[in-house]
């Protein structure tokens, strides 16, 4: 399996033969249930891919493992709560683009650190967004879109989940590196946004691969490009927007295992272990594939550089782009 985040890490340590260290303590780790909280509602993607790989965990480390759902404030008040915890290894957090990276750049009295309140553990999955457009719109690629929205500057409208949503972000990363000028239209959710894209309200999207896909297929949407760095593995005569006309161009949407800050370093080393190897199950895998999610694990060193440099990426673009918090 690639290892991209690791690569990038200068003190990126192989853990495939780590030999972990003993506890100081006589109390074996785990003991006790393992909790995974997940700052958004039962059903979404992050939800996913915490029971995916906590079901795979509570197998390996024949634990029982829970995982709570604590959605409210973007993500920001259980990002709060996780931070107050005891730093014990049964506490890991599934943080988010959203949370980690573009919230410090919204919110000025933001209660956590994304650096330095939480211990990292791994980046788990990244997940692209597919640039798709109602058929209606004439526009087949990329290029051609840009030429449109520059031949109609702001008349192109774009749905997203909610303001500051990473399908939001990505739209307006698009409009600033093409320097075109489009509509940004925010619903209270990825669903109604679809809907309104179907229906014909709105031109395009930046939506995730579960939400668009199964409308690609009938017909009712067509796909320009995607998000990621890489083509997808689903569609791989699909054209990144890098590839179609952006050089450069990505804007990913990930979700990582994040504790307490101050958790042991061999409850850290374990914890990365077990994640890693659950990721590597099939199962596991044919799971995450059909939500669209890519599993890029870290060590934690990199995890830490991943988060800055998303910070610094997206906190250019939440200023230049003037974009507010709801």
């Amino acid at each position: 399996m690639t290892d991209r985040w690791t690569r990038r890490s200068a003190v990126v340590a192989t853990l495939g033969g780590l030999t972990l260290p003993a506890r100081a303590q006589s109390e074996p780790y785990p003991s006790r249930p393992l909790k995974i909280i997940v700052p958004t509602p039962p059903g979404g993607g992050a939800d996913a891919f915490a029971r995916v790989i906590g079901a795979r965990l509570g197998e390996q480390m024949k634990a029982t493992v829970i995982i709570e759902n604590r959605p409210g404030a973007a993500g920001n008040a259980a990002a709060e709560q996780v931070k107050r915890m005891a730093p014990d290894g049964y506490t890991l957090f599934i943080g988010a683009i959203a949370i980690l990276a573009i919230s410090p750049s919204l919110y000025k009295n933001l209660p956590f650190d994304p650096i330095k309140d939480f211990s990292p553990i791994t980046m788990g999955v990244v997940l692209s967004n597919l640039l798709v457009a109602h058929p209606s719109l004439p526009a087949n690629n990329v290029r051609e879109l840009i030429a449109l929205a520059k031949a109609r500057p702001g008349v192109i409208n774009y749905s997203s989940s909610g303001n500051a949503t990473a399908g939001h972000l990505a739209g307006e990363l698009f409009a600033a590196m093409t320097d075109t000028q489009l509509v940004h239209v925010p619903y209270k959710g990825g669903g109604p946004a679809m809907v309104d894209l179907i229906a014909g309200h709105v031109q395009i999207s930046f939506a995730s691969p579960p939400s668009a896909l199964p409308h690609v297929k009938t017909g009712k949407l067509k796909v320009l490009g995607v998000t990621t760095e890489k083509r997808q593995t689903a569609m791989p005569d699909v054209l990144t927007i890098a590839e179609a006309g952006v050089p450069g161009f990505s804007a990913n949407n990930w979700y990582c295992f994040v504790g307490p800050a101050g958790m042991p370093r061999d409850i850290v080393a374990r914890l990365n272990h077990e994640i890693r190897l659950a990721m590597q199950d099939p199962a596991v895998q044919h799971s995450m594939a059909a939500q669209g999610m890519v599993a890029e694990p870290s060590s934690p060193e990199a995890l830490t550089q991943i988060i800055a440099s998303e910070m610094d990426k997206w906190g250019k673009v939440v200023r230049e782009r003037r974009v507010l918090p709801t």
